[in-house]
């Protein structure tokens, strides 16, 4: 049986996971194939600030990556969670953790998932100050601190995430690529069985082909394979996330500058604006909906609010939704082929791990053994997710601001149907691990350690109910109480001896831990 031929089409972030996570999948399952990824020098890859969730460090960590390397290489810089500014109202920032504290707290026999969570919204604490993010994201340090020695010492057994410079991660991870056949060439021109429809191959500008036998688009926003052969129906989110548009530019750090261990979300007029910061500067966009302004209106917005000019890079006009089948025939479509969201909660690269993760570990065959049956099953727990992160992210938008026509606007009519299901919900009782149905064959979702710090800094949960709940369980109160204020203290002196965030980076820059 002759070997089969795996075909990343696109490099960039999301082609270049896709074919490590397929290499490794493929040499666990024993399988006679390689894998080639096509992508071009002469198409330039735009660098922007990219954000991740912790999923990424265990990709990292799964590949043997040295992580300080990485950071080196990538310019990148910690994010330990997303700092929201003027959502709830013009004035309020509260955090977003990606830690979740109950990890390393041995639960009482028989108590239900979150009960710290619950017991921090009755007492009216904030979420966040149990966390050990939640300080070292006020305060900007690292998670780290050093012993006697100089060497360093973790804070905590959490896992951070990271931002980078977008343009020099596919680079790397293409440079640590170990056995992956790189064609650098130009697609024009596709061809396909005549029975089938399945792709055959690809064609070159320089007339030159590639057979293959199973196909992964990750040409981007073209999506040259799955709607442009494929022709795969398009699911819109734009009713309910309305921004559609982005005008990105870049910030400096400037020397002594701390610098931010989060994605910065800072609520605008008719929209939000994220600065993301790597090493050297913050890549920043304002993400706006052009139904309520034009992009010469949200430049000066920008201007008007950072109080300098700065040049845009940019107007980038998409479509937020996903593809109703990201796999068809012998087609698979990975990142922003498949599905796009406004960045508020890094799904993008999160996405394309775990998509590739479950298709790597459910679904990966010989291309001729793959059956309907699994594209289906596929399909649905893919479309479930993807319409999962659309229900977080318009959830964001349940807030108190009414001071401009888009904020009016989104409050009283662009609120998803399951968004208010699940508030509803929540209204009479309290988030729950259980509420988030395990479809992903235990691969990290948004659950309820994403939901809490948001749905708390929103002030869409009811202390009355979280107090009802806990009053029903009195040791088990008494034992969260202890174990809440214990850990607020903690984290607050962790903070207070944790190396500063750019401190750190220059530390590593320097080799001053290896």
């Amino acid at each position: 049986m002759a070997q089969s031929r795996f075909v990343v089409v696109g490099g960039g972030t999301a082609g270049w996971i896709t074919a490590f996570i397929l290499q490794d999948s493929i040499k666990r399952l024993n399988l006679d194939a390689k894998v080639s990824v096509v992508e071009s020098s002469k198409i330039p890859t735009v660098g922007v600030g990219e954000a991740t969730t912790a999923a990424f460090h265990v990709f990292l960590r799964h590949f043997n990556i040295d992580i300080f390397d990485f950071m080196r290489s990538c310019e990148a810089t910690y994010k330990l969670g997303i700092r929201h500014e003027d959502w709830r109202r013009k004035g309020f920032t509260y955090y977003g953790p990606i830690d979740d504290p109950h990890q390393v707290v041995e639960a009482p026999a028989g108590a239900p998932s979150d009960y710290l969570n619950v017991y921090a919204v009755s007492v009216q604490k904030p979420v966040q100050d149990m966390h050990l993010f939640g300080p070292l994201l006020e305060r900007k340090k690292a998670p780290w601190t050093t012993k006697p020695d100089d060497s360093l010492l973790a804070l905590g057994p959490f896992l951070p995430a990271y931002h980078f410079d977008q343009a020099l991660v596919g680079k790397y991870l293409k440079a640590h690529s170990d056995g992956v056949e790189i064609v650098d060439n130009v697609l024009t021109g596709v061809e396909r069985h005549a029975e089938s429809g399945d792709v055959t191959a690809i064609v070159f500008e320089d007339g030159q082909k590639l057979e293959g036998d199973f196909f992964i688009d990750a040409t981007g926003f073209r999506k040259r394979l799955i709607v442009g052969e494929m022709q795969a129906p398009w699911i819109s989110y734009q009713h309910e996330l309305p921004v559609n548009r982005a005008l990105p530019f870049w910030l400096p750090i400037e020397e002594g500058e701390e610098i931010a261990n989060y994605t910065r979300a800072w609520a605008q007029g008719a929209g939000w604006m994220w600065q993301i910061p790597t090493q050297f500067r913050y890549g920043c966009g304002y993400v706006f909906s052009d139904e309520f302004q034009t992009p010469d209106e949200a430049h000066a917005e920008i201007e008007r609010v950072l109080g300098r000019k700065v040049e845009v890079r940019g107007d980038i006009q998409f479509k937020i939704g996903r593809l109703e089948k990201a796999w068809i025939n012998n087609v698979i479509a990975v990142g922003l082929s498949s599905n796009f969201l406004e960045p508020l909660e890094s799904t993008s690269i999160h996405g394309t791990i775990v998509q590739m993760m479950m298709f790597g570990g459910q679904y990966l065959r010989d291309p001729k053994a793959m059956t309907q049956a699994m594209r289906d099953d596929y399909n649905a727990r893919v479309g479930r997710q993807v319409d999962d992160f659309r229900t977080f992210v318009n959830t964001h938008y349940l807030t108190e601001r009414d001071d401009t026509p888009f904020w009016r606007e989104v409050r009283a009519n662009r609120i998803h149907p399951e968004t208010k299901e699940r508030l509803a919900r929540w209204r009479t009782e309290m988030p729950r691990h259980e509420h988030f149905p395990n479809y992903l064959f235990g691969l990290p979702h948004m659950e309820t350690q994403l939901h809490y710090p948001v749905l708390d800094g929103l002030g869409l949960l009811d202390p009355s109910v979280a107090k009802a709940e806990m009053a029903r369980a009195p040791k088990l109160r008494s034992f969260a109480k202890n174990v809440h204020d214990a850990m607020v203290k903690e984290y607050k002196q962790a903070a207070t001896k944790a190396l500063g965030h750019a401190e750190f980076l220059k530390g590593v820059r320097e080799r001053r831990w290896n």
